[in-house]
């Protein structure tokens, strides 16, 4: 989840709590955004594992610490009770934890006294629909409103975003409770990846085994079910031997790819992937690697891999429209 969103949810939370207080909301929103500050942590990862980016800070011992700290300085320098500015850091920092563990990125709640992950993969770990909401809203209430209207149209957007967020994380939990259903009613997937889109998601299988990869994956839409798919893709890990004629069909053309495309872009290690080929306009193929969980508005990054009719092969990282192409094709 991006820091603005953890911010601002903070500052939400802080304000039902205390109401309009200014110290209060300011270490509120703090609070929601400083478990973050562990990246500061980077040099002394290696020597102390547990400040790694989501590691101790983002656990409740660690947003407990930070809100017992917060609780014994906030009164120097604000005025205000030492309970209360516990009370909403301790309410932001948690407000963090649950925002990141909405995602695929697991945080662990329980450190130091246990690993256990808290992951319910039913959001992106970066969603630009919240980041612009999030963004938008920091603009309205300090640009905007600050000084510029009556009070109650601040109040009025607060409890707006309010409910946008309450609607916004309650869908992407319901639908991620049908999806779990779904998945032990339908073997052949094993993973739920969100889209930006909270009604979107993709149901996947991936299977290692040797030196090959096989991924089926399908598109789901909450509330109707599967819509399109499954699509499955089996190629070798390992570059194949050149062949020794023309590539003739799409699958020849996958698997004299991927490898070419693995090694080109991170992103393909890193995420979920899927591929695509159909044949060149000036002859050979065009395949693209693209990952399924790497996205924007329906593109997705990933590497364009071209199989020359002479043996050449050419790549560029690129961004792909599945959709788009489907259509050129049909």
């Amino acid at each position: 989840m991006d820091l603005f969103t953890h911010v601002l949810v903070a500052y939400l939370i802080a304000y039902g709590i205390v109401g309009y207080a200014p110290g209060y909301l300011v270490a509120g929103a703090l609070a929601g955004g400083l478990p973050d500050g562990d990246v500061l942590f980077f040099p002394l990862v290696k020597r102390f594992p547990i400040l790694r980016h989501h590691g101790i800070t983002h656990s409740i011992f660690g947003v407990t610490v930070v809100a017992v700290a917060g609780a014994l300085i906030a009164p120097h320098i604000m005025t205000g009770s030492p309970w209360v500015y516990f009370a909403v850091m301790e309410a932001g920092g948690l407000a963090h934890i649950f925002l990141d563990g909405l995602t695929h990125f697991s945080v662990p709640p329980f450190l130091p006294f246990s690993d256990m992950k808290l992951e319910l993969d039913a959001d992106r770990a970066i969603n630009f629909v919240t980041l612009i909401v999030s963004v938008s809203a920091f603009y309205l209430l300090l640009g905007v409103e600050r000084n510029h209207v009556a009070f109650q149209y601040y109040v009025w957007t607060l409890w707006g975003l309010t409910a946008f967020f309450l609607a916004y994380f309650g869908l992407r939990l319901t639908a991620r409770l049908r999806i779990g259903q779904i998945l032990k009613q339908r073997p052949e997937f094993s993973v739920p990846i969100p889209t930006g889109n909270p009604f979107d998601w993709f149901l996947l299988k991936e299977e290692k085994s040797g030196d090959r990869e096989r991924t089926t994956y399908a598109e789901y839409k909450f509330g109707r079910g599967i819509v399109a798919g499954p699509w499955t893709v089996d190629v070798p890990t390992t570059e194949p031997a050149a062949p020794s004629g023309p590539i003739t069909t799409k699958e020849e053309a996958l698997a004299r790819s991927f490898s070419v495309a693995y090694k080109a872009s991170g992103v393909l290690e890193m995420t979920y992937h899927f591929g695509e080929a159909r044949p060149s306009p000036a002859g050979g193929w065009d395949v693209f690697w693209y990952s399924l969980e790497f996205g924007l508005f329906g593109w997705s990054a990933g590497v364009r891999v071209h199989l020359a009719p002479d043996g050449r092969v050419q790549t560029k990282s690129s961004w792909y429209n599945p959709a788009k192409w489907a259509h050129e094709l049909a």
